[in-house]
């Protein structure tokens, strides 16, 4: 792996290009050390072209705002790739949504809904298009894959190439999308509604998180994905009826703190930095819950928030 700073030959480019840009200003928990180089293109040509001529040595991070992501303390070695502006783009055409990968979740529900698609599940997800896509995000039953038609990416080569659906292995809170992979817009087909009522069911879905959920703390949403459940074999499924809260709350874990990271009193699967905490305590704190909920329910919880960087 490369030292920071390692002296490497960029291409040059019309975005924003630095060097040690600090990413706890870019995740929604406030924590982690710098990306070694940061790079917002301008536009899809300038991805392109930075892309081709990017070493393949050189470690490449793509992040959309941060909302489900811990950077730990010592950064990210490599590129770190955030779309901005050029990127957020909402069409409607023939049927279909077209959004930009920058778009945020909730302006494309909304956005949608203003046109008659329903699209509302995305309402009260954090995050952007290019994220939700590659964690097939998703709520009140409904995910990602149920409407996905087809996604435009560029590949470390610096191709642009169209990914069909038969193309994406989805899963719960997941994909097999490489991670280097920078997702630039995403189709979907989702079914038709009437205006009023798409944005009432939206305006009832925030009312209800807003009063479960710590939305004005810093978080980074759901913390452990929701568990299998188990057959009368006890062999595991993928029914996830059996939620991560309720097997947090059982190992008596709601509100449980250490240092300046805690499991939320309001809702115990929300990871929170109460103010000044690291990234190694946020991360420590989640790995002690895991730990405790394994022996009180022999549960295996799994991380929902992506991990990433040097301790």
């Amino acid at each position: 792996m490369m030292g920071f700073n390692m002296v490497i030959d960029f291409p040059k480019t019309r975005g924003k290009f630095t060097e040690n840009q600090k990413l706890s200003d870019l995740t929604w928990l406030k924590v982690g050390g710098p990306a070694e180089f940061f790079f917002q293109p301008a536009d899809l040509k300038d991805l392109m072209n930075f892309l081709s001529k990017l070493p393949d040595s050189t470690s490449l991070f793509p992040i959309g705002v941060g909302s489900n992501l811990i950077v730990r303390d010592g950064g990210l070695k490599g590129v770190v790739i955030r779309l901005g502006r050029g990127f957020n783009s909402v069409e409607f055409l023939n049927g279909v949504v077209v959004a930009g990968a920058a778009a945020l979740d909730s302006f494309v529900a909304r956005k949608a809904a203003d046109h008659g698609y329903d699209l509302t599940f995305l309402r009260t997800i954090p995050g952007s298009i290019g994220g939700a896509l590659k964690m097939n995000a998703g709520c009140y039953g409904k995910y990602i894959s149920d409407y996905f038609v087809s996604a435009k990416a560029v590949n470390r080569s610096g191709d642009l190439v169209k990914l069909e659906k038969s193309d994406v292995l989805f899963s719960y809170r997941n994909t097999d999308l490489p991670t280097d992979l920078v997702v630039v817009e995403v189709t979907f087909a989702p079914p038709l509604g009437e205006v009023d009522r798409l944005h009432e069911k939206m305006r009832l879905q925030k009312e209800k998180r807003d009063s479960e959920q710590p939305t004005n703390d810093i978080t980074a949403g759901s913390t452990f994905r929701n568990p299998c459940g188990y057959s009368s074999s006890g062999a595991v499924n993928e029914n996830h009826n059996l939620k991560a809260w309720k097997v947090i709350e059982d190992a008596g874990l709601r509100g449980f703190k250490m240092g300046a990271a805690k499991m939320h009193e309001k809702h115990p699967n929300f990871l929170t930095n109460i103010g000044g905490s690291t990234a190694s305590e946020l991360e420590e704190l989640g790995e002690l819950v895991r730990k405790k909920v394994f022996q009180n329910s022999g549960i295996d919880l799994q991380w929902e928030i992506i991990r990433v960087g040097d301790p």
